[in-house]
């Protein structure tokens, strides 16, 4: 099963549509949201939304993401994980194809790199800066992933409870692909359609 996580903060507007997708794959899984004390209307969407395969937690006070996620992990019972943005920023359908790597290849973490694309202006530059610092990690780390800046990725269930109680950034992909690279985790990286 696949336990995908959303940690949410003032999402009203996608919450329930990402809800929605994850909650339409044709796998066995389930939807763990922890709204980390949203001021918008996203704990009342929550509270009235009853759907089988979805778990909601609340927390009292806005803690960040990096706790978001470990209350998540604690509340989860998949064999996989999978961390979800409550603004779809990654497809939930990627976390099929995902999963299926995860599987075959036996890796602790599999993450979604977008598919190239050109950009122009303000987006070049950041596509620029991404490659750049991806390619200082490359050196430091010894890999060879194409973007290390994604938010769509699936671990295995005993690999996050390695790395969950090191979190404390909001950057959590990047901050759980650092620390498991440290860790000599095996880390593989496929294409995913550019959202």
């Amino acid at each position: 099963m696949i336990s995908v996580i959303i940690p949410v903060y003032n999402q009203e507007k996608t919450i329930a549509a990402a809800i929605n997708k994850i909650i339409d794959l044709p796998v066995e899984k389930e939807v763990v949201v922890v709204n980390d004390c949203s001021v918008d209307n996203t704990e009342a969407i929550l509270r009235g939304l009853s759907l089988n395969g979805l778990k909601v937690i609340h927390h009292v006070s806005n803690r960040g993401r990096a706790a978001a996620l470990r209350t998540g992990l604690e509340n989860a019972s998949g064999e996989f994980i999978g961390i979800q943005n409550g603004d779809l920023g990654c497809d939930p359908a990627n976390f099929l194809k995902l999963l299926s790597v995860i599987k075959d290849a036996h890796a602790d973490i599999v993450l979604g790199a977008p598919a190239e694309q050109k950009e122009s202006g303000f987006l070049s530059l950041l596509k620029a800066r991404d490659y750049f610092l991806t390619l200082i990690l490359n050196l430091l780390f010894g890999v060879k992933l194409r973007n290390w800046f994604t938010h769509c990725l699936l671990l295995r269930r005993e690999s996050f409870i390695n790395l969950a109680p090191q979190l404390r950034g909001a950057d959590i992909a990047f901050e759980i692909l650092t620390k498991a690279l440290k860790r000599k985790m095996r880390v593989m990286e496929i294409s995913i359609p550019h959202d």
